[in-house]
């Protein structure tokens, strides 16, 4: 099954054409890199898989459902590369309303919150507001939201953002775990190492446009992921 199936996407802003003809399968199970400079359209293709934003031309399915459906984003977990929340929001309270949206209720909830609040260390910061914490806390805040619902598909803009060395190897491992359940992974991120370390397909963008796609290990062979990445879009 196709969990995000994406066919001639065109999308403009006015005149800049950040997504032109854009094709892309990502089968269930599969962690999925989205590769590109800034201002390649790896974002703009992220907030249209999310239906945060319209686009011209062509469709955009998830998990089976156009994503102008609810239904599309039901078993969706999603990390923007810069968390944020309302300032006045405990973190505690934070993971709670991402929980609520899923559904979820009284003992459910409580455990769920617990569990993810424990797997990504902020048990002690809990009870801490959203405007008092550093980058990397509310980093692992968002973290530890995407823990929580039946999710099957999760996006990540640039999870490694605000991570020191240890959170990144928390977060890889985590990455691995999520494999190891058969969920999908779909990881926009500029950490081409970390890429490599956690996802088995990628697709380079390139002004908007598909550049390559396919297994990683077929498509670099013995380059270094950054000599491919470079021998693509470099300039």
């Amino acid at each position: 099954m196709n969990v995000i199936e994406a066919k001639g996407l065109y999308k403009n802003y006015g005149r800049v054409e950040a997504l032109k003809d854009f094709s892309l399968e990502v089968k269930e199970g599969e962690s999925y890199a989205l590769l590109g400079k800034n201002g390649a359209g790896k974002t703009t293709f992220v907030k249209s898989l999310l239906g945060l934003i319209g686009f011209q031309e062509g469709s955009l399915k998830l998990l089976g459902h156009d994503v102008s459906s609810k239904e599309a984003r039901r078993k969706v977990a999603y990390l923007p590369e810069k968390f944020s929340f309302y300032p006045y929001y405990t973190l505690r309270g934070v993971c709670e309303f991402y929980g609520e949206m899923k559904g979820l209720r009284g003992a459910e909830l409580t455990g769920q919150v617990d569990r993810a609040i424990e797997r990504w260390g902020i048990g002690s910061l809990q009870h801490k507001r959203v405007n008092e914490c550093s980058k990397g806390q509310l980093q692992r805040t968002g973290l530890a939201s995407t823990m929580i619902g039946e999710n099957e598909l999760f996006i990540l803009d640039e999870p490694y953002s605000g991570l020191d060395p240890i959170g990144t190897k928390e977060l890889q491992d985590y990455f691995k775990e999520l494999s190891g359940q058969g969920k999908t992974l779909f990881i926009n991120s500029h950490g081409l190492d970390s890429v490599e370390k956690v996802s088995a397909k990628m697709a380079i963008l390139d002004n908007g446009e598909l550049i390559v796609s396919g297994a990683i290990k077929e498509l670099v062979g013995e380059q270094d992921l950054l000599d491919y990445f470079y021998s693509k879009v470099g300039r």
